[in-house]
């Protein structure tokens, strides 16, 4: 069958209905199809709101193959329960078979479909699909970007059944264009432990009950817990619950009593877990539930498979303490014009904060005559790492204690532009740093932030140049801006840290993926609370701007308002601190919680706060 000419077309029937559940409302929606011509995209829904139900239409009666493939390929969209009205357009046994839940593809606009000859009978309908691949969402509902420029592409045969057509191979997995995606899924936090901290693992959830099994959104995110943690984050972290451990059987909602305590049935895998085990497991709960739904759970419950007695409980308070979450910075940190690093205590209660940078204590206070170029300070903020104004040494000071200046501990190849880059803390106490040397470009830890200098290997790097980093609170994540053909992107890698098996084995960072594959150039960055990035740049033919964009680099969130001009940008895990950030025109600003930015410093740079 080759493509037929677009004189022939004819204007298709209405392919989806819409509900908009708040208002009790039925609207109609008309996506025009022509069905038949050339090549051409089937156009996914534009700008749907995410309250908006959208449910496909059944096959006509003896609908021609090119309706029941554009049929088919809209229905895939649907909220319809088990994916019904998609399935009609297949096959008897194909729909019994068919289980798209598994697996999701991202395209970043609609299919495009032509008609080609059939394998085993050429005169037989079938269709060739194809797309351009933006990412995949696996078994495990984790996004992995798509890093290169790979099309989807797959074959619809089409036979005849009850003298009506069918499609007797669907897709592999369900098919979405992006605009789709966003409006069906939701981005949530897991929280899983590397060692006694709580690291976020982030998946996608249906925004609203699963087709297959029928949960709601926060069943949904509890049952993907249970199942373990992505397939990326999988090697530096551990869960809590003990292999084979579900819900019971039949939960399909998780219910709130009035104290705002979730209670969560498990099966007998968990029945007998020791209290200590138990209580982080019940800190893994509470953490990603109340991620979901902002501040509605203060409590959560553990219910044996009896369904009747509680195997543990633990409160917001409580569970704090056993997440071991990085400590509230007591202060945020910049460079000022004379080459001092400055600390500061930005009080959003202030209209005015000029008086409130000081020198910071120690071998650094005072007039100096070591000229700061970039900082780092520890999460405890009794130490700094700093770099020279020439970017050629690398110094560890004490913030509690007056002295010389130490020695140096790593000395760069090379000198300002091609030295040092800024310094970054990890949650372990470890110091981080790349030189930029052209010929040998390094990546360095210094174990403790005392240790001697290891080098680091960095897998998936392609020739590119580090040219900032900045590890992850939790630990286990550290995001790289890689300096390629001139342009910087970002990219986050894992940390991996083997534990102490005499094989002479060494810290490295593993699977570097695409944090930000929207924008054509990144300039700064900083982790900002729940795991999520605050990045500094432009989509290409764009202007700089600063985003909070998601760690798995699949969706660009809500930008900073005014945020134009910023070369350099810091946050930090606790939400309830500003966001400072540094611009040539203004220096040193700041951007309290529900306000406007306001001007600390009239000079300086390179703002950070600790880690």
């Amino acid at each position: 069958m080759g493509a037929e000419p677009r004189q022939s077309r004819r204007t298709a029937r209405t392919l989806r209905a819409c509900a908009l559940g708040a208002a009790g409302l039925l609207l109609a929606g008309c996506a025009s199809m022509p069905d038949r011509g050339e090549i051409r995209p089937v156009q996914a829904s534009q700008g749907v709101d995410s309250q908006v139900r959208v449910f496909g239409v059944p096959p006509a009666d003896r609908a021609s193959p090119q309706e029941i493939i554009d049929g088919f390929l809209e229905a895939m969209t649907s909220d319809d329960p088990q994916l019904q009205t998609a399935r009609k357009y297949l096959t008897e046994e194909a729909a019994k078979n068919w289980k798209p839940g598994s697996a999701v593809t991202v395209l970043s606009a609609g299919l495009d479909r032509v008609s080609v000859p059939g394998e085993k009978d050429p005169a037989a309908p079938r269709f060739r699909v194809t797309g351009k691949m933006l990412a995949t969402v696996d078994e495990r509902s984790a996004y992995q970007p798509e890093t290169s420029d790979r099309r989807y592409e797959e074959f619809l045969q089409l036979t005849q059944e009850d003298k009506q057509w069918r499609i007797a191979t669907p897709p592999s997995s369900l098919v979405l264009s992006e605009s789709d995606f966003q409006r069906i899924y939701m981005p949530v936090n897991k929280y899983y432990f590397a060692g006694a901290t709580l690291v976020a693992d982030p998946v996608y959830v249906r925004q609203r009950s699963d087709p297959d099994s029928r949960m709601d959104p926060t069943t949904q995110t509890v049952k993907s817990l249970l199942a373990g943690p992505s397939k990326w984050l999988g090697p530096v972290v551990t869960s809590s619950f003990p292999t084979g451990t579900e819900l019971r059987e039949g939960t399909k909602s998780l219910s709130y009593d009035g104290q705002n305590t979730l209670r969560v049935p498990l099966n007998d895998k968990a029945d007998n877990v020791a209290e200590p085990a138990c209580r982080k497991m019940a800190t893994q709960l509470l953490y990603t539930v109340k991620d979901l739904t902002g501040s509605r759970v203060d409590r959560v419950e553990l219910v044996r498979a009896d369904g009747k007695s509680v195997l543990c409980q633990i409160t917001e308070a409580a569970a704090a303490v056993v997440a071991n979450r990085p400590l509230s910075p007591g202060h945020q940190y910049y460079v000022d014009n004379e080459n001092r690093l400055q600390r500061m205590s930005l009080d959003p209660n202030r209209e005015e904060q000029q008086d409130a940078a000081a020198a910071v204590p120690g071998p650094l206070s005072g007039n100096p005559p070591f000229k700061v170029g970039s900082a780092a300070v520890a999460y405890d903020e009794k130490r700094a790492a700093v770099v020279s104004e020439d970017e050629h040494g690398l110094y560890v000071v004490n913030l509690t204690t007056a002295g010389p200046m130490p020695a140096p501990l790593l000395t760069a190849k090379g000198f300002k532009p091609a030295g040092l880059t800024a310094p970054t803390w990890d949650a372990a106490g470890d110091l981080w740093i790349a030189d930029q040397d052209p010929q040998n470009p390094t990546l360095w830890r210094l174990p403790g932030g005392a240790g001697t200098p290891e080098r680091v290997e960095v897998s998936g790097l392609n020739g590119a140049r580090i040219t900032g980093l900045k590890a992850s609170p939790d630990g286990v994540r550290m995001a790289l801006l890689l300096q390629s053909k001139g342009r910087n992107n970002l990219f986050i890698g894992r940390i991996e840290r083997p534990d102490a098996k005499g094989d002479g084995s060494v810290v490295s960072v593993r699977e570097l993926r695409p944090a930000a594959p929207q924008l054509a150039d990144v300039t700064a960055m900083s982790w900002a609370p729940r795991g999520r990035l605050l990045v500094v740049g432009r989509e290409s033919g764009g202007v700089v701007q600063a985003r909070y964009m998601l760690a798995d680099g699949s969706m660009v969130g809500a930008g900073l308002p005014g945020a134009t001009g910023l070369e350099a940008v810091a946050a930090s895990e606790d939400e309830r601190k500003p966001v400072v950030a540094y611009s040539k025109e203004d220096g040193i600003v700041w951007l309290p919680p529900g306000a406007q930015w306001r001007t600390v410093a009239a000079g300086g740079r390179a703002p950070v706060y600790p880690g």
